[in-house]
């Protein structure tokens, strides 16, 4: 594909660096020729200096030629124009457009083409302090997941979890595990992670502590899986501490207060503090410094249950998410954006890393692929790939169709997790029959296979895509 990124800024950066990996031709616009030479030296893509709403400056990177257009800079009104531009002078097929504000996000109208024939022509907003937002709430409703992904309109999820001391499932062989969970509770295991290394899920594999475990079941069956797994009763997630009162911190709090949880918020800023206390009814506002011991003490921070570290600095956010952990917070999640610094966070001291620019890449992911993908995400910092996939075309033309799972030549390194065919989940055995229509949730531990899925999924009339 031809794909055009405007703004090197950390979502930019990160988009560039995914989508170079892929083959695909991408050209970068930026003012900050530093930022674009440093991206250069790095990675096979076309940089342009100049202001990504500026018609000549689209021209020189070829917009006529563009598949996708991705405004991603500090400035809604200039990602906003940008794609109007990529419109007006070639119909671009896929423009999508970086939104922060939220009198903007409020008014989805405003770019529903279907409803409007004159709405701003933009096919995907992306909020990424939404889409942060949102991840932490599910880890949160999750207590000691790593990740929570969603697939087929949240009719099944792949969650993570670290396997602790004393689980009933240690030592116990995969095919073994449906005898250790309750009558009617399904799942399937679709990776582990042993020390950093990918252990195949296949049934004679027996779970170790310590093993980071990627199983997928329907929402309902989530939380008795985990106490499964789990060698104790968690602490329920009643006292929360919100490091940062940004666009995240607020939101974060708004909606936890929904949820009845109690909340306190601590922030630097004298003025921020005082807009979001004017704002928010139950949440405690407090004033001072996210990393001073003395306060975080003052505010009892051991009866915290979960420290939220969403400040706009990484430094800020590792410091004082490990300083309460160290004061006894039982579960820290950290922003941290930087993945240098995300590789040099002892796991001890910190629960979950998450990283925004990967979350947004993630949210982005399916439009870049091939075949008729639903949804795709990164997992474990983009190590790994989950994809939902829809099965098109009849046993005359599909690879698939008709075959059950264990005679499909799939590629090597990936797991099928499940069939979803039409409302009804069918957790994955090698017995179950490919239907047209058929949506498949499946693992990727490489991501480079990702191209050798679609070629299986897109029907024979239609290889010519490839």
């Amino acid at each position: 594909m031809n794909i055009i990124i405007l703004g090197a800024g950390q979502v930019g950066t990160s988009l560039a660096e995914l989508l170079s990996d892929e083959n695909n031709d991408v050209t970068v616009v930026d003012l900050d020729q530093g930022r674009l030479r440093q991206l250069q030296d790095r990675l096979d893509i076309r940089t342009i200096t100049g202001h990504a709403s500026d018609p000549d400056i689209l021209l020189q990177a070829d917009i006529e030629e563009a598949d996708m257009l991705i405004a991603t800079t500090q400035n809604d009104d200039t990602n906003i124009v940008a794609c109007q531009l990529a419109h007006v002078m070639h119909k671009t097929p896929t423009k999508i457009a970086r939104v922060r504000s939220p009198s903007f996000l409020n008014h989805p109208e405003l770019f529903d083409r279907n409803q409007n024939t004159d709405a701003i022509p933009i096919n995907v907003l992306i909020s990424p302090e939404s889409l942060v937002k949102d991840y932490i709430l599910q880890l949160i409703a999750y207590p000691g997941s790593l990740q929570v992904v969603d697939f087929a309109d949240s009719k099944v999820r792949i969650l993570a979890l670290r396997v602790r001391a004393g689980s009933l499932l240690i030592n116990k062989e995969i095919r073994d595990i449906k005898n250790h969970l309750p009558a009617g509770i399904e799942t399937r295991i679709v990776a582990i992670y042993r020390k950093g290394e990918v252990v195949m899920p296949t049934g004679s594999v027996r779970l170790r502590e310590d093993d980071e475990v990627f199983f997928m079941a329907v929402p309902n069956a989530i939380p008795t899986i985990i106490k499964s797994l789990r060698q104790s009763k968690l602490r329920p997630t009643r006292n929360i501490m919100i490091a940062g009162g940004g666009n995240i911190g607020y939101n974060l709090a708004k909606e936890l207060e929904r949820q009845k949880h109690k909340v306190k918020i601590i922030d630097h800023n004298i003025e921020r503090a005082r807009i979001i206390a004017e704002t928010l009814d139950e949440t405690i506002i407090i004033h001072g410094d996210v990393s001073d011991k003395s306060l975080l003490v003052e505010e009892n921070i051991d009866e915290i249950d979960l420290f939220l570290a969403v400040t706009n600095s990484d430094e800020a956010n590792i410091i004082s998410g490990m300083l309460a952990k160290k004061l006894g917070v039982k579960r820290v999640i950290a922003l941290v954006n930087n993945q240098s610094y995300i590789d040099l966070i002892h796991l001890n001291s910190i629960d979950v890393a998450i990283s925004a620019d990967q979350i947004t890449t993630s949210h982005l992911l399916h439009y870049m692929r091939q075949g008729d993908t639903v949804k795709a995400f990164t997992l474990r910092r983009g190590a790994a790939e989950a994809m939902e996939v829809i099965v098109h075309g009849s046993e005359n033309t599909s690879k698939i169709i008709g075959k059950r799972i264990g005679e499909i030549d799939w590629p090597t390194d990936i797991t099928i997790g499940c069939v979803i065919r039409e409302d009804h989940v069918m957790i994955a055995h090698r017995d179950i029959t490919i239907e047209a229509e058929d949506h498949v949730v499946l693992f990727l531990t490489d991501r480079s296979r990702a191209k050798d899925v679609a070629e299986l999924f897109i029907p024979k009339e239609k290889t010519s895509w490839l």
